[in-house]
């Protein structure tokens, strides 16, 4: 595509053709002029026509010092030009870089009809008439020496917008730019300056005021510009048209340009040569797209990002082979998404949306957006939904980037308690899949009872390399053979306390360090949400004790922890503390404290270890009094609770013994350390009852020989990630991503859904299918994955189709859909780990019948068996 552009010159108030005033402007009104290539008005121009007179176009003069040149350019902000004349009149042929030519609009509306004349008659153009995309440009013209022009673009006399297309128009830094004038008007305006009276000392002040109109034509003009006719027109493939603005034609044997990296910019350069081989995409952009630019879109960048991508794409599509560096382009970027500003590294993928949704706004071409409300099925068909939901979209949405890459899927969601079905179709750009691994991390944890009736165990299980907690759970509750009236309450273990309570089913467990310790406890899943009692205990390490020092308090690694009684007390914390150390005892016979340990008596629920009689130890508190030395005797059916296993009966004459080897602290909720004594006799210790209760057992002397704390003293630590061994690389099938992502899973606690039917939020299923697929489609395969704290990438292999991806047998739509068979033609590669990445992109050229690797600015072509690596990060597929 081509623009043209009509110029003439408003008359003045005078009809001599000589001004009495050497400010006036010129009296003369020329005819109306176009500006075209030169090279096709070459072809297509009348034999008979006059040769043109050439003018190259150079800058006008500025300071050669850099500060004063920044002041002069701040001061004289217009574009200036010289245009100096040649030395002979040419009838064709061009010099190198951009020709346009000056012509009368009646000479290019005859060649026009010459050319295709068919189209002529159809649309009896002429380009004075047609106004769209039309702009003005006002040019001042002076004449400064005797064959010199001084062309002057002010933007005082126009708009930002237009100023800036002049500019790019004749930007003379770049390459020579060079004008033809075969209407005659040039020498008209130097003629007048030439026959001005000698003493008029003022001429060199004097400036024709020309008023341009630029046309952005339409496809018709184009065909008949562009050549379609070869004819009349040769070969297109030979044409250069330079102007920045309307219809471009692509030079043959182009789009192998390579972009320069600006500093960590190979994740842009990737994208953006993706998308500039999009054939639907250049088609658009080489074509008259600044037509469809919606500047009054709030949602939009007023253009902006269009006109930056269109003039990108476009320096990608011409005969230059030198790599281009997109300054440009990154500034825009930067401008309008601040987190792609400076010089370090982004997701690809990011980019992209952003700039797949940025050139949407700027060309949507609904200026005023409809309401449109979201209907249920209500149990309508699925089709006539799907079509409501998808003309909705089509009302307020309607660009270049919805034609090509807009997609529908049908979301389902099912309520777990009343089974309501919601049944939505939402639009998609893209599709991001999840990626299935195989890689395997081996995990050690510690699972203790709550209730004392089993020894701890250490298991090792086998969770996905970036699983999450609730792998982990559902792994360790098979190996520990978990019942189903339990569940395992997982912690984080340092320093002898609980530091983390791991309870969110969906962190990753690459939250957890290799040298993290985890202790799990079974639960009964009645006390679930009851409040806790977490112990935490000291011994004295006699080995501490040299020269007659007191041994040293060392703290056990592992706390046990179990549901908290209605009724908190020292004598119940007691009771609950000896039914938890029972694992540890030593066999019977090793000690007289064993004795007890196998008592006879029936099994007890830890859960309810109150007092059997708690009226009675109620009533022997009350008794107390500080004269009596002695007890009566219902102090002796205290005990006939949990605690009897040990220490009940009345055979046990050494009670009191037994409950000086153990010494019981109540620790503040901050775990500051500030302890305060329990006394066996103390009632109603906590108020209020806390969530958890942390207590600190002390350990007597001697204590320590009774039990096996081995366990309690070490916990083991989480094995080190085991990766899958070499040669037997981890790997999925791209359909396999695709049904991960279609599968029916729940909604996340973050994301629960409203059910109109129970009148609550629920957790529900959901359920994704896909019902209208796009002519590009794009699927991002998901390899990162960040927390808080960690960043992580996936290095699965995706064995994805090139020729046929076939996805008829995932469509919803059962009716009659278009074609599902796509073809690969771009891949964006990400190579390394998350922080030290690079960006590449493998991507088929059609003119070049194969397929090139562009590393930045280095463009190579590669193999169709090498496209396929675990560095495929988004692919690109157009439908067949």
């Amino acid at each position: 595509m081509a623009t043209a552009a009509t110029a003439s010159a408003p008359a003045s108030s005078s009809s001599s053709s000589a001004s009495t005033s050497g400010r006036d402007a010129p009296t003369a009104s020329p005819a109306a002029v176009c500006l075209v290539p030169f090279r096709w008005w070459a072809r297509v121009r009348e034999e008979e026509a006059g040769g043109g007179v050439q003018y190259a176009a150079t800058a006008a003069p500025s300071p050669s010092y850099y500060g004063l040149r920044l002041l002069h350019s701040f001061l004289h902000p217009d574009l200036v030009l010289r245009l100096e004349r040649g030395e002979c009149r040419a009838a064709g042929g061009g010099g190198g870089g951009r020709s346009y030519a000056l012509v009368p609009a009646d000479d290019l509306s005859r060649a026009l009809a010459r050319q295709n004349s068919s189209l002529a008659l159809q649309n009896k153009h002429s380009f004075a008439g047609d106004s769209a995309g039309a702009y003005p440009l006002v040019l001042r013209i002076s004449v400064r020496e005797t064959s010199i022009l001084t062309v002057k673009i002010s933007k005082k006399d126009n708009p930002v917008e237009n100023y800036k297309r002049a500019n790019k128009m004749f930007n003379v830094d770049s390459q020579p730019v060079h004008v033809w004038d075969f209407s005659g008007q040039t020498n008209l305006i130097l003629m007048n300056e030439w026959n001005r009276p000698h003493h008029d000392c003022c001429h060199s002040e004097q400036e024709n005021l020309l008023e341009v109109q630029v046309y952005a034509m339409s496809d018709s003009l184009t065909s008949k510009i562009g050549g379609t006719n070869k004819e009349n027109s040769g070969d297109v493939h030979d044409m250069n048209f330079d102007l920045s603005y309307g219809s471009f034609v692509r030079a043959g044997s182009t789009g192998l340009i390579g972009l320069e990296n600006l500093g960590n910019t190979c994740f842009m350069n990737s994208s953006l040569q993706c998308l500039a081989h999009t054939s639907k995409l250049v088609d658009y952009f080489l074509g008259d797209y600044v037509k469809d630019i919606n500047r009054t879109n709030p949602l939009g960048l007023n253009g902006e990002l269009a006109l930056a991508f269109g003039e990108l794409l476009r320096s990608l599509w011409t005969s230059d082979r030198k790599p281009v560096a997109p300054h440009h382009f990154k500034a825009k970027i930067a401008c309008f998404a601040p987190q792609f500003s400076g010089f370090n590294q982004h997701d690809s993928q990011e980019l992209l949306a952003f700039l797949l949704d940025g050139l949407h706004e700027d060309l949507n071409q609904v200026k005023c957006k409809p309401y449109e409300e979201a209907k249920d099925a209500s149990g309508r068909p699925d089709q006539e939904v799907a079509d409501e939901y998808w003309n909705n979209h089509l009302a307020r949405n309607d660009s270049v980037i919805v034609d090509i890459c807009h997609g529908q899927y049908k979301s389902t969601l099912t309520c777990p308690t009343c089974n309501k079905r919601s049944v939505t179709f939402d639009p998609f750009m893209y599709l991001s899949l999840p990626v299935p691994s195989t890689a395997k991390r081996s995990m050690t944890v510690t699972v203790f009872s709550t209730d004392g009736s089993r020894e701890p165990f250490s298991y090792d299980v086998s969770v996905p390399k970036f699983g999450t907690l609730s792998d982990l759970i559902q792994a360790l509750s098979i190996a520990c053979s978990l019942g189903d009236d339990e569940i395992l309450l997982v912690t984080e273990v340092y320093n002898n306390c609980i530091i983390r309570y791991l309870e969110e089913p969906s962190d990753s467990v690459s939250l957890l360090r290799d040298g993290d310790k985890l202790a799990a406890y079974r639960l009964p899943k009645k006390y679930e949400k009851s409040p806790l009692v977490v112990f935490t205990h000291q011994y004295f390490d006699e080995h501490s004790s040299v020269d007659n020092v007191a041994p040293q308090m060392k703290e056990f690694e592992a706390p046990l922890v179990t549901a908290l009684p209605e009724t908190v007390n020292g004598l119940s914390l007691r009771s609950i503390y000896m039914k938890l150390l029972n694992p540890f005892r030593f066999p019977k016979g090793t000690s007289s404290l064993n004795d007890c340990a196998v008592s006879s008596g029936p099994s007890v629920d830890l859960m309810d270890a109150t007092p059997a009689s708690e009226s009675n130890f109620q009533n022997a508190q009350l008794k107390d009094d500080p004269k009596s030395s002695q007890r009566n005797a219902s102090d002796s059916e205290v005990t006939q609770g949990p605690s009897e296993l040990c220490y009940g009966g009345p055979a046990d004459s050494n009670k009191e013994a037994h409950m000086q080897e153990f010494e019981f602290y109540l620790k503040n909720e901050s775990g500051d350390g500030q302890q305060q004594r329990i006394e066996m006799n103390e009632l109603d210790l906590p108020r209020e009852a806390p969530s958890r209760l942390r207590v600190n057992v002390h350990w007597q002397c001697n204590t320590l020989k009774q039990y096996n704390t081995s366990m309690l003293k070490n916990l083991p630590e989480i094995h080190k990630l085991e990766l899958i061994p070499k040669g037997t690389e981890d790997s999925v099938a791209l359909h396999g991503c695709l049904e991960a992502f279609l599968k029916e899973e729940p909604l996340g606690p973050e994301d629960m859904w409203y059910c109109p039917s129970c009148k609550k939020h629920q957790q529900a299923m959901k359920k994704l299918d896909l019902w209208r697929l796009p002519e590009v489609l794009v699927i991002h395969l998901k390899r990162f994955s960040y927390t808080q704290f960690t960043r992580n990438k996936l290095e699965t292999f995706v064995d994805f189709p090139i020729n046929d991806l076939d996805l008829s047998s995932y469509i919803g739509d059962k009716g009659e859909p278009p074609n599902s068979h796509y073809r690969l033609y771009a891949i964006s590669n990400h190579y390394g780990n998350m922080g030290g990445g690079h960006y590449t992109a493998s991507i088929y050229h059609e003119e070049g019948k194969g397929w090139y690797k562009f590393d930045d600015d280095c463009v190579t072509p590669i193999s169709e068996d090498s496209i396929k690596t675990p560095a495929a990060y988004v692919l690109f597929y157009r439908r067949e």
